[in-house]
């Protein structure tokens, strides 16, 4: 038996199924390798994890504060424990995140209570809000007491900073909190072509989770608090979530080595091009209908389910709605143009059979 590593898959193959299928950029791990060697303090008193809270609160402004984890999923149980009490419920769009992918984790581990709204394009607006925004005195309906967003959506689609803003204005208002699923922020940052503060602590966002996987990590987000009054007990909720890394340097020197330059942008403004490049190709394809504005990494599609079947073979992607034959197609930050039009070479070739 062979005890020495060895390389188990062919490096040059790439899909279209999620930016999690991407490895990790050169530069993070470049970063690890910068951490490594010699005794740091463990569980967070590192340097590396101190530095990057100071990196943070140039993006986010002076009152934020980064907490570390190991995951997206972690990241959001955490943030909406802290921002709820044992009573209390979030408000979230149908296709959130944290509703239709995290295992009901938010809702056995974090004890919440979901409150969800059908929407067009996975945007809530206040006007979807107010369907669920109510019976804060009713002892017998779990009380809404924040609202969660994702940016950008589950969809692809983008909000903008007045439209979080009026979000928050309006949460803020019937005495809810905001929080932000940002799991692709870097993404909605690169296509709204704007500060990422401009869309969270200058708008009213009060805790968001920062993604760092989908763009390039190896693992690992944070909880970035932007109000503190808005949370309780951030440190000892990590913990009661296995949310702690004891090694944190790692996950800390990763989101260092995004945030301190431009490669968090650099890596996401690649995805957005290589999703543009890729809409472009498909729409002229008799017989696949592009389903949603194509604003970040994301290409949502509707075509023949044998189509799809076949194209499958030859690349791996997922179907979103299988009945209806609609399917989602991934850029990542190591998507080439070789990829994208092989990919729509292939389309055709399908749609022609």
């Amino acid at each position: 038996m062979r005890t020495d590593a060895r390389r188990h898959h062919d490096p040059q193959i790439r899909g279209f199924a999620s930016d999690n299928y991407a490895g990790a950029h050169p530069e993070i791990l470049a970063a690890i390798a910068l951490a490594n060697g010699g005794h740091q303090i463990a569980y967070g008193e590192d340097d590396y994890t101190e530095n990057l809270q100071q990196i943070v609160k140039g993006h986010f402004g002076p009152t934020a504060e980064a907490f570390p984890v190991f995951n997206g999923t972690g990241a959001n149980v955490v943030s909406l424990q802290a921002m709820t009490d044992r009573w209390g419920a979030v408000i979230c769009a149908e296709s959130a995140h944290i509703n239709v992918d995290e295992g009901g984790a938010p809702e056995r581990v974090g004890g919440l209570k979901l409150l969800t709204v059908p929407t067009p394009d996975g945007k809530l607006t206040p006007e979807l809000i107010d369907r669920q925004a109510y019976g804060w005195d009713d002892e017998h309906r779990a009380m809404p007491q924040v609202v969660s967003i994702t940016q950008n959506t589950e969809l692809g689609t983008v909000y903008t900073p007045d439209e979080i803003r009026a979000i928050c204005e309006h949460s803020h208002e019937r005495g809810m909190k905001v929080h932000l699923d940002g799991a692709r922020i870097a993404n909605a940052a690169a296509s709204l072509g704007v500060p990422v503060c401009t869309f969270t602590s200058e708008v009213g966002v009060d805790v968001l989770s920062f993604g760092g996987t989908k763009n390039g990590a190896l693992f690992g987000e944070a909880v970035v608090v932007l109000n503190p009054d808005a949370v309780r007990a951030m440190k000892h909720l990590r913990k009661l979530s296995m949310q702690l890394a004891s090694k944190m340097r790692f996950v800390s020197v990763q989101l260092e080595a995004l945030l301190a330059g431009d490669l968090w942008l650099r890596n996401a403004r690649h995805a957005n091009a290589m999703a543009q490049r890729l809409a472009e190709g498909v729409r002229a394809v008799d017989g696949v209908e592009i389903l949603y504005p194509v604003q970040a990494n994301a290409v949502f599609a509707r075509l023949p389910h044998d189509v799809s079947e076949r194209l499958q073979k030859r690349f791996r992607f997922y179907f979103w709605d299988e009945t209806a034959g609609d399917v989602r197609w991934m850029c990542s930050f190591d998507t080439t143009e070789d990829d994208v039009d092989a990919f729509v070479l292939a389309l055709k070739e399908e749609i022609a059979k």
